[in-house]
């Protein structure tokens, strides 16, 4: 029967391949599995602590026991790397990030006992100064306000020596700061550690979505005189696309090993754009404020978390992403162990 009267029969019938779940599943484009996934931890001083963030409900500041642990339940889901995040005592942060650089600090001290606890997992440190800094910016700050670029990347290097010492698999540099891929990779292999990878976080925008990440690490700017209220002058501004091409064409240059665009979802056009330009591992970081977003909304009612955290992976790796950091790996890998039966 030809209910439209004069209209010919459609010839095609994409319909037909979405009949079924099991059509579906035949034919689904892309596919995540929870080994795509990094799970980012906030590490705490201390034996047995847990510190629930507000803005980001399901995650905590935890002790570096405590982390071990999560590692290990993530493991047993399938989700094998770990980013780590030092949240450093007040008290200890200077205005030259001096704690960044020492082998025995927090950062290191847990990359150590994550390596030997938790065999076959990978491990991924920050390579920038806010954690340690008292202004709460990625790169040095002189008199005037200016973030100075050299000046912080021989510090940056020597952070990528002591991570690449301490066991960390990865390195990646969040900073921004120009030229610093080149010079981390220099000083890991001067002193032979050639193996350790580096993960540029290529196409870092100066987004409004990293308030919770803040809030974790209580790594914002400082409101004080001659500190810039924001990281505008070292990430990227949000309405640049080919900046980001060449962001990544540089750290190509440089040696990266693998690049980043972050946050995600608000740039998957950025993402796609990379992956069309580059053969390297793509990551995206789903960044805390896209996850705490789908978290309250979540709470008061209006969307269904699950459905919802799992449509936003699959669309960044949908994009082109081929790893992606998000605070929702053990809940996906979760999901996605039920979706099996």
């Amino acid at each position: 029967m030809n209910p439209s009267g004069n209209l010919p029969r459609p010839l095609a019938r994409p319909r037909r391949m979405r009949k079924t779940d099991a059509i579906r599943r035949l034919v689904r484009e892309t596919r995540l599995t929870p080994d795509r996934l990094v799970l980012p931890q906030f590490i705490l001083e201390g034996e047995d602590v847990t510190e629930p963030i507000s803005a980001m409900p399901g995650r905590s500041r935890l002790s570096i026991d405590r982390t071990i642990a999560e590692c290990k339940a993530a493991m047993s889901l399938g989700v094998n790397a770990f980013a780590l995040f030092p949240a450093i005592d007040g008290t200890l942060k200077t205005p030259d990030a001096t704690l960044a650089a020492d082998p025995d600090n927090l950062l290191c001290r847990a990359v150590r006992q994550i390596k030997e606890s938790c065999p076959g997992c990978c491990v991924i440190t920050d390579i920038a100064l806010d954690p340690y800094s008292s202004v709460g910016h990625d790169g040095l700050v002189a008199k005037d306000g200016t973030i100075l670029n050299d000046e912080t990347v021989t510090i940056l290097a020597q952070m990528a020596v002591v991570h690449a010492e301490a066991g960390a698999d990865i390195v990646a540099p969040s900073d921004m700061m120009d030229g610093r891929v080149a010079a981390m990779r220099h000083a890991m292999d001067e002193r032979g550690h050639t193996d350790t990878a580096i993960l540029s976080y290529t196409a870092k925008y100066a987004s409004a979505f990293y308030g919770p990440f803040r809030e974790a690490l209580d790594s914002a700017p400082v409101n004080a005189p001659n500190v810039p209220g924001d990281k505008k002058t070292y990430q990227m501004d949000p309405a640049n696309a080919r900046e980001a091409i060449l962001e990544a064409m540089l750290d190509e240059a440089e040696d990266a090993d693998m690049i980043m665009v972050k946050p995600a979802l608000p740039y998957l056009d950025i993402i796609t754009r990379l992956r069309e330009r580059t053969h390297l591992p793509l990551a995206a970081y789903h960044v805390s404020g896209e996850y705490a977003m789908i978290k309250a909304a979540a709470k008061l009612g209006w969307l269904d978390e699950r459905k919802c955290m799992s449509e936003s992976l699959i669309a960044i790796a949908r994009a082109g992403a081929d790893v992606i950091f998000t605070y929702a790996a053990l809940d996906y890998a979760r999901w996605w162990r039920e979706s099996l039966g």
